[in-house]
């Protein structure tokens, strides 16, 4: 419920904002032609997120299936959103990704028997907190007023906290675990000036590489709208892919939906 909260208060701020800034014209990113001593901004998002995959609550238990639209996210979605910061200084560029999501998901568990219990199946909860930081730094090979791009590398950390609880044959199971790891990646991101309010943008992702998530990837398409010198609305989709499975643990998802934000330029 939370995030539906924060959507409508975002939506009723928006109009506000353009009716001040309709005389204020500002590309949401300059090219370091014409800006050589660099630009920093910062992005909060809104995201309605929806999951598919499977996963382990804990390295010795059952893995759950999950399916879920982003439509469903009232249903378990507590909280989903992140943060990106961008900067550039000449043709040299940063950009830094955090993520935070809370999901819950009521399904029917089984659990493997041991010698004192047989197996059973139970229904429960699954709530999953995750956050993932992505570290990029990069060089801007094409650089003009309507289009750039740029190639980046960094690392991915996540970190996922799992908490289930059941109930069957007449007890009741709680249990919480944590892990986490890092993941090399490279990747790209291209922008281009549609208007001089009107802009686009993509970046895209990919790495784990078996070091440690046999693969893990993630796209971002945005539609911009300067809305004055230092402000911008964007509205558009996001995915992050992941497939680890190490030391009992699984996670193997596919988060995905819409995202809209505020970008402030400095």
């Amino acid at each position: 419920m939370k995030e539906y909260i924060l959507a409508c208060a975002f939506s009723l701020c928006v109009p506000q904002i353009l009716h001040a800034a309709d005389s204020a014209t500002a590309a949401p990113e300059t090219s370091a032609a014409s800006a050589s001593d660099g630009a920093l901004q910062i992005t909060p998002y809104l995201w309605a997120t929806g999951v598919t995959g499977k996963v382990s609550p804990f390295g010795v238990g059952p893995t759950v299936n999950i399916d879920r639209s982003f439509s469903e996210g009232r249903d378990g979605l507590n909280i989903a959103g992140f943060v990106n910061v961008w900067g550039r200084h000449d043709r040299f560029v940063l950009s830094a990704d955090m993520m935070y999501t809370d999901t819950s998901d009521e399904n029917t568990y089984g659990f493997p028997g041991t010698s004192q219990l047989p197996a059973f199946e139970a229904a429960g909860t699954l709530n999953t907190r995750q956050f993932m930081a992505t570290v990029q730094g990069g060089y801007r090979v094409v650089d003009t007023p309507a289009f750039t791009l740029d190639a980046l590398a960094g690392i991915r950390l996540w970190h996922i906290s799992n908490e289930i609880t059941a109930s069957g044959l007449g007890r009741s199971v709680r249990y919480d675990e944590s892990f986490g790891w890092i993941d090399p990646v490279v990747g790209a991101r291209v922008f281009f000036n549609l208007t001089d309010r009107l802009s686009v943008q993509a970046q895209a992702d990919i790495g784990g590489f078996d070091v440690n998530s046999d693969l893990t990837w993630s796209f971002l398409s945005t539609a911009n709208y300067t809305l004055s010198e230092h402000l911008s609305f964007s509205a558009g989709y996001k995915i992050v892919d992941t497939d680890y499975e190490k030391d009992g643990h699984v996670y193997d998802t596919r988060l995905s939906g819409p995202v809209v934000g505020i970008t402030y330029r400095f």
